[in-house]
């Protein structure tokens, strides 16, 4: 695009996406999360928020406090490298339409989880038009009713936990019956729906690029969730086996859950298929003959058999006597999967963790101070990405984005901004 060259952008050149100009509206996490792993890859992503209230997301507790000043620490570690711009979005005043439709003229992907979009004035076929180009990401708890679905339902409110229930997700975490189902932490759905999106958004992206044609992707968190849950649904529809809640535990193999520890930690063991499950039964020196897989671990009446229900106390017993990281060490000589059942202290302090850069520092600007965040995912060997800067304070960049994409002079903008536009 001529109009979205280098020379406009205002964040550094770094990464596979450097050059990809991203429009966000919305708030909270599906959407935003999305644009931020865009953003921690070099696009330049331009989160719009409203005027003196801005994204909801700043007021999620906890918040983490220095010298008078407070930042929420979600913001802190989901918004860096992300220019924040004010702006009312209410395209029935002419000032707002042109500055949102200036910003569409100049993108290559517009990202939005705005409530009942229609409100604000905005329609894609008026995005299209302005941009043909144009890459729209749409994500809601339902779906548009455009690309189908009972209009009532697209337009219900939606949150991660929502998502969650009406995918069918919810019913298979948790322990079995009659025990209720359990919402998965933090935002599951959320985090999924936004990698959705991200694959949408790239691969319109990477077609526009060969065809010249934008196009709407529509992604509805229920089917995010529902996208992950394997056989769930040809199980019930070829099968006729209905999945439900196994716990912790698998229902048709063994070992396969969380075990407690000596030091009252707990273990996650995994030992699928014959090979691994030998050379479990090895690791807790029992006999491999005696407890075979056939017998003990290869479907659902092995588990639940006399033999089975007795290994698994034999597991639970020999996990029981040892420290957590004496399980872990022990198992990993036998090549069994295993892992301790990590908090935030361990993981920041675990040798891997650190040797893998997985935490990083940067100056929140908020805060005025250097924090320490999780890092990049996934890790690139030619153009790898990186925090440039932290998560913006409201309106950091507004007058960035006006003058350097949209050539408005300092007394327009101070116009604005007594109008309250911006």
């Amino acid at each position: 695009m001529d109009n979205n060259s280098k020379e406009q952008f205002i964040v550094p050149e770094f990464g596979p996406l450097s050059g990809i100009r991203v429009i966000t509206a919305g708030s909270i996490v599906a959407m935003p999360h999305a644009a931020n792993m865009m953003a921690d890859f070099g696009a330049e992503v331009i989160h719009i928020e409203r005027p003196k209230v801005g994204d909801t997301y700043r007021g999620l507790a906890p918040f983490a406090e220095y010298k008078g000043k407070k930042v929420s620490t979600s913001w802190a570690q989901d918004a860096r490298n992300r220019l924040s711009m004010t702006l009312n979005l209410n395209l029935s005043i002419p000032e707002v339409k042109d500055i949102f439709l200036g910003l569409i003229k100049k993108a290559d992907i517009f990202m939005e989880n705005l409530v009942w979009l229609e409100k604000y004035g905005i329609s894609d076929e008026m995005l299209m038009e302005v941009n043909p180009k144009l890459v729209i990401v749409h994500i809601s708890g339902y779906g548009r009713p455009q690309f189908g679905g009972i209009p009532e339902v697209c337009d219900r409110a939606s949150y991660d936990m929502i998502g969650q229930a009406y995918s069918g997700f919810m019913h298979l975490n948790g322990d079995p019956e009659p025990s209720m189902p359990m919402l998965t932490k933090p935002w599951t759905n959320d985090y999924i729906s936004a990698l959705h999106a991200l694959f949408g958004a790239l691969a319109a992206y990477i077609n526009a690029q060969k065809t010249g044609k934008g196009q709407v992707v529509d992604v509805a968190q229920f089917e995010a969730n529902a996208r992950i849950l394997s056989d769930t649904f040809v199980s019930w529809t070829e099968a006729n086996v209905l999945r439900t809640r196994t716990g912790v535990k698998a229902a048709a193999f063994q070992p396969y859950g969380l075990f407690k520890t000596k030091d009252d930690r707990y273990v996650a063991i995994g030992a699928f298929g014959p090979a691994v499950y030998k050379r479990f039964i090895e690791a807790l020196g029992l006999d491999v003959d005696y407890y075979n897989f056939k017998d003990c671990a290869s479907s659902v009446e092995a588990v639940s058999s006399e033999k089975g229900r007795e290994l698994d106390r034999l597991t639970i017993k020999w996990v029981s006597e040892r420290t957590a990281d004496e399980v872990v060490e022990h198992l990993a000589k036998f090549r069994v999967g295993c892992a301790k059942v990590n908090t935030a202290e361990d993981a920041v302090n675990d040798k891997h963790w650190l040797d893998r850069e997985d935490f990083i520092e940067y100056e929140d600007q908020t805060l005025g101070k250097t924090i320490k965040a999780f890092g990049i995912v996934p890790k690139f060997s030619e153009t790898p990405g990186k925090v440039w800067r932290g998560a913006p304070y409201l309106g950091q960049d507004n007058e960035a984005v006006l003058t350097k994409l949209l050539g408005y002079s300092t007394e327009k903008i101070n116009e604005l901004k007594e109008k309250g536009i911006i």
